[in-house]
């Protein structure tokens, strides 16, 4: 029943009241005075006021109930999901929806024991500032109230955070973090029932998270090759793909380089495939120190590496190969001393979609393999001068002269 039909059922009840009382007070026996005018308005009055007040209890009444429907509904769903952004987020909107609450935020510790924090009605800069505690207070507290004290209000903006509750999440052996709330008026909100109601909704919310979180473990070692510890095969052409997707999409720039190690089996042939495994992870190792936070380093398989870089040109992939040759190649590496890299490099073209992109790559890749060692060649500007190891004389070329 709607709040328009339960107010419309309360003012007709009250209508009809009003009306049998008129009606009896104008058919009572004749002997009896009949009302005048002042006694019936006063009844009118009484009536309306009587009404009115029905009006606005039943008003309260109804958006309380609706509230803790809505909360409940909110708490069914916390375990209709197994994404962990999500469960946050529907345990961010059930913590917002309680009383006197403006503003929530939640930190746990993700799947790679990195934190994880979601918020809602509160700055990145309130976040930061206002945040209660770490996880570990967790462990120490049932729930926790803090004043910062009255907050200026500049002209114009919401005012700033007067006062917080953070309760902890408990998971079935470790706490997983904090689910605070904040006021912007006062902290005595917060002594009308709130507390209890977070923490029943953190109780909730606890196992939720952690199957969640899982979930987030579970696919992101499934992304993985087991060997090198960066993304595999399978998850870099989804990669691709989507990346492709969006840039032609959005008219967004997208480059790719994909490269292997240089007589990679004379070494497995000299040192054995276990030694080979060795120099791969060490590879790989130094591959991920020095790409940037936004490109996705994979091995596509055997000694073959790939990097996508999106919102990046040529110029932009040619300067990454350079940087994981010097990387590479500075050092010895185990049971292999100073390998060489080569390299063929792409940019995303109108009408490419995510396999005609990598085959660009790749063939200039075995362009680069046929021209010699430690080289990179692009679709544009065919294959580029080898490059030197440290501390050694640039490459001769066939006549002993400097490529």
């Amino acid at each position: 029943m709607t709040h328009t039909v339960v107010i419309s059922v309360a003012i007709s009840a009250g209508v009809t009241l009003g009306l049998l009382l008129l009606f009896w007070l104008f058919r009572r026996p004749q002997r009896a005075p009949v009302p005048d005018d002042e006694t019936i308005a006063h009844v009118v009055d009484e009536l309306t006021s009587r009404m009115d007040t029905m009006s606005r209890e039943l008003t309260v009444a109804l958006e309380r109930t609706e509230e803790e429907t809505r909360r409940n509904r909110m708490l069914g769903e916390l375990g209709g999901t197994i994404d962990l952004d999500e469960v946050l987020n529907r345990t961010l909107d059930a913590a917002g929806a309680l009383p006197g609450v403006d503003a929530a935020l939640i930190n746990v510790i993700g799947p790679d024991d990195q934190p994880v924090t979601n918020a809602v009605g509160i700055t990145s800069d309130e976040a930061d500032a206002y945040a209660i505690g770490h996880v570990s207070v967790g462990h120490k507290i049932r729930s926790l109230v803090v004043e910062y004290g009255e907050q200026p209000e500049p002209a114009g903006e919401v005012g700033g955070i007067a006062a917080g509750l953070a309760v902890p999440i408990h998971g079935e052996l470790e706490t997983l973090g904090l689910l605070s709330v904040f006021s912007r008026t006062s902290k005595y909100v917060f002594e009308n029932g709130v507390s209890t109601e977070l923490e029943a909704l953190a109780l909730r919310a606890g196992p939720a998270i952690e199957n969640a979180r899982r979930f987030r473990e579970a696919r992101h070692q499934a992304d993985l090759d087991a060997l090198t510890g960066l993304h595999n095969r399978r998850y870099f052409h989804e990669t691709l793909a989507r990346e492709t997707a969006r840039a032609q999409r959005y008219n967004r720039r997208l480059a790719l380089t994909v490269f292997d190690l240089d007589d990679f089996k004379a070494i497995n042939d000299r040192i054995g495939h276990l030694a080979g495994d060795t120099v791969l992870t060490e590879v790989a190792e130094r591959v991920r120190d020095v790409v940037r936070y936004a490109d996705v380093a994979c091995r596509v398989g055997g000694d073959e590496f790939a990097v996508i870089l999106p919102e990046s040109t040529l110029a932009d992939a040619e300067q990454l190969y350079r940087r994981i040759q010097a990387a590479v190649s500075s050092r010895p590496i185990t049971h292999a001393r100073q390998l060489l890299l080569s390299a063929g490099i792409a940019e995303l073209r109108p009408q490419d979609d995510s396999v005609a992109f990598f085959q660009r790559a790749d063939d200039a890749l075995y362009r680069a393999k046929e021209g010699g060692k430690g080289r990179v060649a692009t679709e544009s500007t065919g294959i580029g001068a080898p490059v030197a190891l440290p501390g050694e004389p640039p490459f001769l070329g066939a006549q002993g002269q400097e490529a």
